[in-house]
């Protein structure tokens, strides 16, 4: 099926004005044809680099095959669980593509020694894993490719049998996996890893967990004529321009799925618009949302609400002022895909970059090396310690206190981050917070778990509109776990990335409110201030 969209209010409005500028200028035809001109000077040479994801479906035929006869082979000898640790689009992509196609797939996207040793422990013994990573020196991937290396070992099975690379050509990965004998997939290195769902990216760790990738790669041909033209009804035309051409900019896009046609895709669509958009003070917020979240009825004037349904009759009556957007999953990816590509156009920014995202990280190699670095709390309350910014945690004693001031920072057109380093299957009701501090404040709120969303919406943070305040939130791990042959574990790693992160915010001017729960789930009521 391919994408049909539905619009009122100022998103049909900005369709109706901006997409005849858009085909006028050839802007579908200049995409498809790799054409590096179409973000300006500044952005040629990255944008020249970066468009190899319009040929993604006829460059990644050819893996189709072998990724199935590796797949039947693990089959064979009795492996028939995949785990895939990748970060970011690495992750994100096969996530939504496995839960879509119904097909398991353990994704750890995550330092958090919990949750690693969870995936561990999870059959381990018919177990393969995808390692991802674009760069080849991400320290979350290169981490948990260090455990299984350990894991496999000491459970008498050879890694090489049961560990997959995937990353760029001549990355340093890919080197070092050659040279030690492991299977290696290369992704075209001219596609960045937020717009890599149909490349080795995601078709490797789907493939191998059963999904039909053949089909998916069907889906995202059908619509590749319909992107290509220059045409008013172009998906991917009206899409961008109902996203980043509204007068004024609707900034915040809340993202409403009905959970059953296509699963998770916000997630996905959410790192795209993200890191594409957010920066030089500008970019458009991608909010998650379920179909009761408080935004929705809010009536917010910088909220642009949009539906993925999964019957193009439910669009019948689109609500007034949203969009409504439905197809399959291959032909979504496509759609957001260049409508981001369109965003960036009509947004004056590079879509292919992400100037923020290695602040972070530096950050976090300068904690590692010296943890004492790491700030004391500026109070304890019960079980939960408080750390943030001045403006935050200036004057208050109270878990209740330092929240109110944090959310009393939000100007009238921010939002809130909260950012949970934590174990998200140990700790799934930390989610439960985005929709009460949304009704609490009356504002957008995101929810990102740590460190996944470093690579991804961590750009917004801190390159988008300077708007947003931040509430952090970690937790003491009942074990901890080395990293084999590095000078620190995932404990330590986790808590230098979470602390990495908040202090480059505050270098920003972004109000951040850390709290570390020290007994666990028992503490989240704290947060809110609620009877335990």
């Amino acid at each position: 099926m391919s994408v049909k969209i539905a619009l009122s209010g100022a998103a049909a409005e900005a369709v109706d004005r901006v997409v005849p500028q858009l085909v006028s200028d050839l802007v579908a035809s200049r995409i498809t044809s790799g054409d590096a001109t179409l973000w300006g000077p500044d952005a040629e040479d990255e944008a020249s680099k970066r468009l190899g994801w319009v040929e993604a479906v006829s460059i990644s035929r050819p893996l189709v095959e072998d990724i199935v006869a590796l797949r039947d082979k693990l089959r064979a000898s009795g492996v028939n669980h995949i785990v895939l640790g990748g970060m970011g689009g690495s992750s994100l992509a096969p996530e939504v593509i496995t839960q879509t196609y119904g097909v398991e797939l353990t994704v750890l996207d995550s330092t958090d020694p919990g949750q690693v040793l969870s995936a561990l422990g999870d059959r381990l013994s018919t177990t393969a894993v995808v390692i991802s990573s674009k760069s080849g020196s991400t320290v979350e991937t290169d981490s948990q490719k260090r455990i299984y290396e350990k894991y496999f070992t000491d459970a008498g099975i050879d890694p090489l049998e049961r560990i997959v690379i995937v990353t760029d050509p001549g990355s340093p990965l890919d080197t070092s996996a050659r040279q030690a004998g492991y299977r290696v997939f290369n992704a075209d290195p001219n596609v960045g890893g937020r717009y890599s769902a149909l490349t080795a990216f995601g078709l490797v760790p789907s493939g191998l967990a059963g999904v039909d990738i053949s089909e998916l790669l069907d889906e995202a041909e059908a619509m590749l004529l319909d992107l290509a033209v220059d045409t008013t009804t172009n998906p991917g035309l009206v899409l961008g321009a109902a996203i980043a051409g509204t007068k004024p900019l609707k900034d915040k896009l809340g993202i409403v799925a009905d959970g059953t046609h296509i699963v998770g895709f916000g997630d996905w669509a959410e790192q795209l618009l993200a890191e594409s958009t957010g920066k030089l003070g500008t970019g458009i917020l991608p909010v998650v949302l379920d179909v009761n979240s408080p935004e929705i009825t809010a009536g917010l004037p910088d909220v642009q609400i949009i539906r993925l349904v999964g019957d193009w009759e439910d669009t019948k009556h689109v609500a007034e002022g949203e969009i409504e957007i439905t197809g399959t999953l291959g032909a979504q990816l496509m759609t957001w895909e260049y409508a981001t590509a369109v965003a960036g156009r009509l947004l004056g920014i590079n879509p292919f970059d992400q100037p923020d995202v290695e602040s972070a990280k530096v950050a976090t190699r300068a904690l590692i090396d010296n943890p004492s670095e790491t700030p004391a709390p500026a109070f304890v309350d019960d079980t939960v310690e408080v750390r943030g910014t001045s403006d935050v945690v200036s004057g208050v004693s109270t878990v209740s206190s330092a929240v109110d001031a944090l959310l009393a920072l939000i100007p009238s057109d921010g939002y809130v981050s909260i950012q949970a380093y934590v174990d998200r299957l140990e700790y799934p009701q930390l989610a439960e917070l985005r929709d009460a501090i949304a009704a609490r404040c009356g504002r957008p709120v995101t929810f990102g778990w740590g460190p996944r969303f470093l690579h991804s919406t961590g750009q917004f943070h801190k390159g988008g509109p300077a708007v947003g305040v931040f509430l952090q939130i970690t937790t003491v791990e009942d074990e901890d776990l080395q990293i084999p042959d590095r000078p620190f574990t995932f404990g330590e790693l986790i808590r230098a990335q979470a602390a990495g992160d908040a202090s480059v915010l505050a270098d920003h001017g972004r109000p951040v409110l850390s709290l570390t729960l020290r007994a666990g789930a028992d503490s989240i009521p704290v947060i809110l201030g609620t009877p335990a």
